[in-house]
């Protein structure tokens, strides 16, 4: 095995583009997602901030396949957003969202890096994004935006 191939393994941001599993904590729900795991990104709204924070990695939806499962998922969208979560009816655990944002390339399908098969979320690097302030023109970066409390 080459270095290359040993690090693209022990790091997975290093592979590129492939193809990985992954799906919800009782099996449920399974899919397949083609992406690129130096992209992930976390986002500071208040969805994101009380789901957990844990970084999600965005494709286009042709690069992503729902394999089982589509009967025991729940959608959860905000009202009036075009973008929406899916859950697992039966453990709870968010596996992946569809949406369109135009300011981060269009239609999308994002999937939690902590539903990946095998991908230690601990070995990615992060882009931040503003979504608490609807900051998405500002582009993402690689520090944390600053928390400012939302005015109820």
């Amino acid at each position: 095995m080459t270095q290359t191939q040993n690090d693209s393994q022990q790091n997975p941001a290093k592979a590129g583009v492939r193809t990985y599993t992954g799906g919800c904590h009782c099996g449920a729900v399974r899919y397949e997602a083609t992406a690129d795991l130096a992209d992930v990104s976390r986002c500071n709204c208040t969805f994101c901030t009380k789901f957990g924070n844990v970084g999600n990695v965005s494709m286009k939806p042709s690069a992503f396949r729902l394999i089982k499962g589509q009967e025991h998922l729940s959608e959860y969208r905000r009202e009036g957003s075009p973008n929406s979560r899916s859950f697992c009816k039966h453990c709870g655990v968010m596996c992946f969202g569809a949406g369109d944002v135009p300011e981060m390339g269009g239609l999308f399908r994002s999937v939690g890096v902590n539903t990946l098969d095998d991908v230690d979320p601990s070995l990615l690097t992060y882009q931040h994004w503003d979504g608490r302030h609807d900051n998405w023109m500002a582009g993402s970066r690689s520090s944390p935006w600053p928390f400012q409390a939302t005015v109820s």
